[in-house]
């Protein structure tokens, strides 16, 4: 006798449209989402911690290192629109479990890769499974709550991510205290299981009735926009804007202005692009993409700033980084009691505002700050992205009908992902762009000995390797400190990168918070005095 899935004992069987009342394990459920959530953000947050050794071990160039990070980025980015309605169409709950098998494949991959392209691909296969787990985790969550209790789980749901930002490297240097650098995907396999198992146990099923035949060709055209746009922005702003980023650029424009035109036409279009032009739904999609663009764009030179410059450890990292996540969920909190009282324009503007705050307060830091100087920008832009997220996402999914909320939970998320993409390119590039020129004139100064062969080789990649990143610096200062014949310059080559960094999260803070500051002017002409349900 065949037993299907869906007979076995201890399944939620129960599709959610047919309870007539709600859920009464809704809020067990939305743990099950959380923990879903939960390795999609740390992915990327545990890679921080773990790139010096990844670096050391592979030998990796900065562009092997950033496609490490960035092949994660771009499938995650180009599908989770088109997967969110798939989702929608065939079974939510479906999605996030096949989402959740693909990205612990791929971590398991990922674990036994032993090159920079095994890394990479594995890495590709972990952010396909993103893009189908993270529109199934909103859309799973709008239809499970009734609309009274949503703005709190979106606010549980939005605190999940600041608590994986510093949940990540913090497991992850807690391996690498007594591991290698492949332990740090086997993070995710485990509690990819346990969700797994909880979402057949605790999340119901749910899927959209009517929804008709999948827009297949918008779908098409959405992934390569998207794909083609993340790609452009990460190789123009990191690799120079040569003849591959503007080919990619250009497709995307393309792509989008045939994606937009089809979109239009279409009966029952992969996304309703005239909901961008509400004000709500157009207003928090652009304050997610800016608060993600400043909050990952910090994260990524913040991390630098504690390991390289400040000397903690990957696990001591990982620790001074919880005031972050605690922050996050202090400020969901907050918004989920405050956005119905002050409207929705009033809580995101001015969670963007103390999130700007923040990422300004780097402009105090110099070659002699500490940990304490940092931690103001922690704690604020915390703040800033609990209060902001929240209401902006629940605002973007309380605008779909209940048979888009794939469409609205991708649209979300890729704003968010877009945001990283764009916070990582063009904050890494001012402050790539800011180190080099703070750092090449000690390096040109330096007392270069004649030489040839090997040792020649070796001197250039180090000479490159410091000109290029204050973590490159630090790895040669330490090699130099081991020479007896470079030992005197070991503690010249780290202050001269010292300072060139310190001089690099100025400018890179400045232009960060500038832009999020200006985007909370704008987000507050565009929203609506929208006050909740």
């Amino acid at each position: 006798m065949t037993v299907t899935l869906m007979q076995l004992p201890g399944i939620a069987r129960v599709p959610v449209d047919r309870m007539d009342r709600p859920y009464p394990r809704r809020w067990a459920a939305l743990g099950v989402l959380c923990l879903s959530l939960l390795i999609v953000v740390m992915a990327n947050t545990a890679l921080i911690v773990a790139a010096p050794d990844m670096t050391r071990d592979l030998m990796l160039t900065s562009a092997d290192l950033q496609w490490i990070i960035d092949g994660y980025t771009v499938p995650y980015a180009a599908l989770m629109l088109l997967f969110g309605v798939i989702g929608d169409k065939y079974s939510r709950r479906g999605a996030l479990l096949t989402g959740l098998l693909v990205f612990g494949a791929g971590a398991v991959f990922g674990s036994l890769a032993d090159s920079t392209t095994t890394v990479v691909a594995a890495r590709i296969v972990m952010g396909v499974g993103a893009a189908i787990i993270m529109p199934a985790t909103l859309s799973l969550l709008v239809a499970t709550f009734p609309a009274a209790e949503r703005a709190r789980a979106v606010a549980a749901w939005a605190a999940t991510s600041g608590l994986a930002i510093a949940l990540g490297p913090l497991l992850a240097g807690w391996l690498l205290d007594s591991r290698s650098w492949h332990s740090t995907f086997l993070i995710n396999v485990p509690i990819a299981a346990a969700a797994a198992i909880g979402a057949l146990a605790l999340v119901p099923p749910s899927k959209a009735h009517g929804l008709g035949r999948i827009d297949w060709l918008g779908g098409l055209l959405s992934v390569v926009t998207i794909g083609t746009g993340v790609f452009a922005i990460i190789d123009g702003f990191h690799f120079g804007w040569g003849g591959r980023a503007l080919v990619a650029g250009a497709v995307s424009v393309v792509g989008l202005a045939l994606f937009v035109r089809w979109e239009l036409r279409h009966p029952q279009p992969l996304l309703n692009v005239r909901r961008l032009g509400d004000r709500a739904v157009g207003g928090a999609s652009l304050a997610v993409l800016l608060v993600f663009l400043a909050a990952f764009g910090a994260m990524f030179f913040l991390a630098q700033h504690l390991q390289f410059v400040l000397g903690f450890g990957a696990l001591e990292t990982g620790v001074r980084l919880l005031p972050l996540a605690a922050a996050v969920t202090v400020g969901a909190g907050v918004s989920a009691r405050l956005a119905s009282r002050v409207g929705l324009r009033v809580i995101v503007a001015s969670g963007m505002l103390v999130a700007a705050a923040g990422v300004l307060a780097l402009v105090r830091v110099d070659a002699a700050s500490g940990y304490l100087d940092v931690l103001p920008t922690l704690v604020l832009l915390g703040l800033g992205v609990g209060l902001a997220v929240s209401p902006a996402t629940d605002a973007i999914m309380s605008s779909f009908p209940e048979s888009d909320l794939g469409a609205a939970g991708g649209l979300n998320d890729t704003a968010i992902e877009l945001g990283g993409s764009l916070g990582i390119a063009i904050l890494g590039s001012v402050l790539a762009a800011t180190y080099k020129d703070g750092i090449a004139g000690f390096l040109a100064a330096l007392p270069v000995p004649t030489l040839s062969g090997p040792q020649a080789d070796l001197l250039a990649q180090g000479l490159q390797a410091s000109g290029e990143s204050v973590g490159g610096a630090a790895i040669v200062a330490q090699e130099l400190a081991t020479n007896p014949l470079g030992k005197s310059w070991s503690q010249p080559l780290m202050d001269a990168a010292t300072s060139a960094f310190a001089d690099a999260v100025v400018r890179a803070g400045l232009v960060g918070g500038l832009a999020l500051a200006v985007g909370a002017v704008v987000v507050a002409v565009v929203m609506p005095p929208y006050r909740g349900r």
